[in-house]
């Protein structure tokens, strides 16, 4: 049995394409894995503050110099990395927001990318600890995007993932939601059969 963390990251609750391919990802895995455990984590309902200066120190300073915010911090920096760490298979689920990722899921990468936790430094360079762990990426883009130079949402996640272990990753975009019904019944025709084939 394994455990699926699920990461929504959209701001729109209603009419959001990206929670619909989402939840059509979720149904498909309930059916091939009825075992599995799945664990949400939603980022509009629930946003992470941004990187400050309070966690920077929460992770850098003695455990025993810590103010009360700098401990709350680390907590939920804690929290959120625990969760990453629990998961054998981990679910980004990101709209495009001007050609990247919502702000929303970057704070979240803020949080779980701690050296020492899911990546370190060694003589060859920085390792990833996470290995094993499978990764899909559900997007859903205004127009047509893969293989752009526009594209910095699969680059940056690719790199980011890599960087701390997760190589096995899934990248299954909705393209053209913004040019038309028919481009958007395609995008999401083409998106819901890849999920069909790799789950």
């Amino acid at each position: 049995m394994s455990k699926v963390l699920v990461v929504e990251s959209s701001a729109r609750q209603d009419g959001s394409i990206s929670r619909q391919i989402t939840g059509h990802f979720i149904e498909r895995w309930h059916a091939v894995h009825p075992e599995d455990t799945i664990i949400m984590r939603d980022l509009a309902e629930n946003p992470v503050p941004h990187l400050d200066g309070t966690l920077l120190n929460g992770w850098m300073s003695p455990a025993e110099s810590h103010s009360e915010r700098e401990r709350a911090a680390l907590a939920r920096s804690n929290e959120l990395t625990e969760e990453l760490l629990a998961a054998d298979v981990l679910v980004l689920a990101a709209p495009m927001y001007n050609f990247t990722i919502p702000s929303t899921l970057k704070a979240w990468i803020d949080h779980v990318m701690r050296a020492g936790v899911t990546f370190k430094y060694t003589e060859q360079g920085p390792q990833g600890l996470l290995n094993g762990k499978r990764a899909f990426v559900l997007t859903a883009r205004g127009g047509i995007y893969a293989g752009s130079t526009l594209d910095h949402q699969e680059p940056y996640l690719r790199q980011v993932l890599g960087f701390i272990g997760i190589t096995d990753v899934t990248f299954i975009h909705v393209e053209g939601v913004a040019m038309g019904p028919e481009a958007l019944a395609q995008g999401v025709q083409a998106a819901t059969a890849l999920i069909e084939e790799v789950v």
